[in-house]
């Protein structure tokens, strides 16, 4: 029990909590005094069966959604940009291809192993990075394995052998894929986008994370342009070299500024706190019932998103087709120096400078996105009694899946060495718009559809989307080569041609595919029992889903109000 406020144990216990309050750092700007924690009221009784729930006091400095605005932003502009600088990592390295072949005479196969093993390494973020986000908080695992991949990158500008330069690019690839994993407790997305679903509320967050999804795409084509420029004047290990400065650079800012955001984490250290200090059992809210075991939660990751991929068609389908756009992605890096450098005979800089039609692209697809965001909010403000169908995400997916075909056959048939460059550049802005309209969209929509099991989805999707991504680039050359640059695009254009269809379909008759869904029913079912109490007790609120907060803690599910 706690004490009375007016006993003489009240106050000297106040003041001795007082002291335990944590010491403000730069990337700890915001703190609760511990007296404050200790004087709050909490649920339970303090027991082992009974245990105090430990939640966010009111206005509480600490939690992450009540953070300035302009820190927020800066945190935001720093997540995405970590991993926008992986996938940079990635597709720089075409430009090392020339001095490589200089030093170590590898067969083209090889060198493009160099960007295959480091996407490969991107399907292990969902599997691991993620559990061991959600058990030691976002915070450290960024910063080990942020640490890990600058330290990488320049054991690779040191090596001696082609084959130690693919085996550590796997490994930054790996590490590197820390920001790219997928798991969050309330709105499932990417790590560094869970870290901006921890800072923002459901209705205010949707531009954050527009934001950060394009960044990545934006890091494969940059990668090129700067790579293209610096293989002028200087060689492959100072271009490794400058990727470890970039990398380090980052993470040393991420050691001083980045601030834990996860909050069950943060309710666990606080309820950590208060036992040991009361000698009472306080528990995260979000762990009352259920305790996270590491073993379990490791288990479930490595596990499910495989059973998503074979059992779960709206997963496989899905994932299939990001796959295949990510594949064409990874496919434009090992192409453009063939279509641009070899058959006009441009300079390194100068292949580099065709992607920025790509990039283009992109910014256009996340000024869309911004404000299609505004239909949904106006869809989820009109709708207060029951949720907003996940079908509603996907009209951005529609006008994408159109816009990639018809880019890559631009593409295809304006490639001549005879016709402007201008033409086919131009051909690249559909296709970076596409690629984030179909990815934005698509993913929103799995998150929507399996809530608390989208960590799982998404993983799949991740794997799959890896897996493509690094198998792509190996056949670029070749077929290029053997069928001609015209055919070689019209490849993958019929293959985008053929899933038009697919986000029409599952806008038109995706409540009937999530109806006969194990998991994504399930959520049907759930969703429609907490909203019929939720509306009953939060009448007129047009907040009323932002206030259900879901978490999974190994196969449980747990609903909590806010």
């Amino acid at each position: 029990m706690i004490p009375n406020e007016h006993s003489k144990e009240y106050q000297s216990a106040t003041t001795t909590y007082s002291k335990c309050t944590r010491l403000r750092t730069p990337y700890s700007p915001y703190v609760t005094g511990f007296d404050q924690i200790y004087n709050q009221s909490y649920q339970g009784e303090g027991t082992l069966t009974n245990p105090y729930a430990v939640d966010w006091l009111s206005d509480d400095p600490e939690n992450p959604q009540t953070w300035n605005t302009i820190y927020k932003c800066f945190l935001t502009a720093f997540v995405s940009i970590t991993a926008m600088g992986v996938t940079f990592c990635s597709s720089i390295f075409i430009s090392e291809y020339n001095t490589l072949k200089k030093e170590f005479q590898p067969s083209q196969e090889v060198l493009t192993l160099g960007i295959s093993l480091f996407v490969v390494g991107f399907a292990l973020g969902p599997l691991l990075w993620a559990s061991l986000s959600e058990m030691f908080g976002r915070r450290i695992i960024f910063i080990i394995t942020y640490v890990a991949l600058t330290v990488f990158n320049a054991s690779t500008a040191a090596s001696r052998n082609i084959w130690t330069i693919l085996i550590l690019r796997f490994f930054a690839g790996a590490f590197g894929s820390s920001p790219l994993a997928n798991k969050n407790n309330s709105n499932i997305h990417l790590q560094a986008g869970g870290t901006i679903a921890d800072l923002f509320s459901v209705r205010h967050r949707g531009t954050a994370l527009t934001f950060y999804a394009a960044m990545p795409f934006l890091g494969p084509i940059l990668g090129p342009i700067v790579g293209g420029y610096a293989s002028s004047a200087i060689d492959w290990r100072w271009i490794q070299g400058l990727m470890a400065i970039f990398t380090g650079i980052l993470a040393l800012i991420g050691i001083v500024f980045l601030s834990e955001t996860y909050a069950p984490f943060l309710l666990r250290l606080r309820a950590e706190k208060l036992s040991r200090m009361t000698g009472l059992v306080y528990r995260s809210k979000f762990e009352v019932k259920n305790q996270v075991i590491f073993r379990r939660l490791l288990k479930i990751s490595l596990s499910r998103p495989w059973i998503f991929l074979i059992r779960e068609p709206i997963v496989s389908l899905l994932s299939l087709y990001m796959a295949l756009i990510y594949g064409i992605l990874y496919m434009f890096v090992s192409a453009f120096p063939i279509v641009y450098g070899e058959e006009r005979g441009w300079t390194s800089g100068s292949v580099g400078l065709s992607f920025l039609g790509m990039a283009i692209g992109v910014i256009v697809a996340v000024v869309y996105c911004i404000l299609d965001n505004r239909r949904y909010i106006k869809l989820s403000q009109a709708n207060v009694s029951h949720q907003v169908p996940p079908e509603t995400r996907l009209p951005p997916a529609i006008v994408g899946a159109v816009a990639l075909p018809v880019s890559l056959f631009w593409f295809a048939w304006t490639n001549y060495p005879s016709m402007h460059f201008i033409i086919s550049t131009s051909a690249c802005v559909p296709f970076g718009f596409g690629i984030v309209l179909v990815f934005v969209a698509i993913i929103n929509y799995l998150v929507d559809s399996y809530m608390i099991y989208a960590a799982s989805a998404l993983a799949a999707n991740s794997i799959l989307r890896s897996l493509f991504g690094a198998a792509f680039p190996l056949f670029t050359t070749k077929m290029f080569h053997n069928i001609g640059i015209h055919w070689a695009v019209c490849v993958p254009a019929f293959a985008a041609l053929l899933c038009i269809p697919l986000p029409y379909l599952f806008w038109k008759y995706g409540s009937f595919a999530r109806q006969r869904s194990k998991y994504a029913s399930e959520m049907i079912m759930l969703m429609e029992a907490a909203h019929k109490s939720s509306v009953k007790g939060l009448e007129g609120n047009t907040e009323v889903k932002s206030s259900i907060r879901y978490s999974i803690v190994s196969d449980d599910v747990a609903i909590v109000r806010l």
